[in-house]
């Protein structure tokens, strides 16, 4: 069972990664009036907007709005683990640690040292805005805020929370 609940809490942060960050760009882009279509590929999806259409600044709105929006998430989730640790389904319990871990860490971890190697992607417009190392240097600074958090904060409380069964 608790092997089960693992694979279901991966898969859960998974889809809520996928759901706030790509859903934090559709509003961005719909809002904007330059929403173009959703791509499929892979497990994965794109929000795909009219780019010719946004200034500079619309489109670094735009790019760094998934990555804000996670990151917002994933500060209150961990501001309320004590609260969700207390719950009573441990299925509950493990879903929201991995999703905690997820938007905390997934967006600093790419957008300051993976990006380089997979075309960009967000950081291309977040550029725009400021040079990419500074822009990767700050990403690479709230990666390590971040950790940190999980590390004090979110795993010793889930992990006295599942102290009864071995870990989570």
């Amino acid at each position: 069972m608790k092997r089960a609940r693992q694979y279901i809490g991966i898969l859960a942060a998974a889809a809520a990664y996928y759901s706030i960050h790509e859903g934090a760009h559709l509003l961005c882009a719909v809002l904007l009036g330059t929403f173009r279509q959703i791509r499929f590929m892979g497990i994965g999806m794109q929000i795909d907007v009219y780019a010719e259409r946004m200034t500079d600044g619309q489109l670094a709105l735009f790019c760094i709005a998934g990555a804000a929006a996670t990151l917002l998430v994933g500060i209150v989730l961990a501001a309320l683990a004590e609260k969700i640790s207390r719950k009573k389904s441990k299925l509950l319990r493990a879903v929201m640690y991995y999703i905690t871990i997820a938007l905390l860490l997934l967006d600093p971890l790419y957008l300051s040292l993976l990006c380089g190697f997979f075309g960009g992607g967000d950081m291309n417009g977040i550029s725009l805005l400021c040079p990419e190392w500074i822009a990767r240097s700050v990403f690479a600074g709230l990666l390590i805020v971040n950790a940190w958090i999980f590390w004090k904060r979110v795993l010793p409380v889930y992990r006295e929370s599942f102290s009864n069964e071995a870990g989570i």
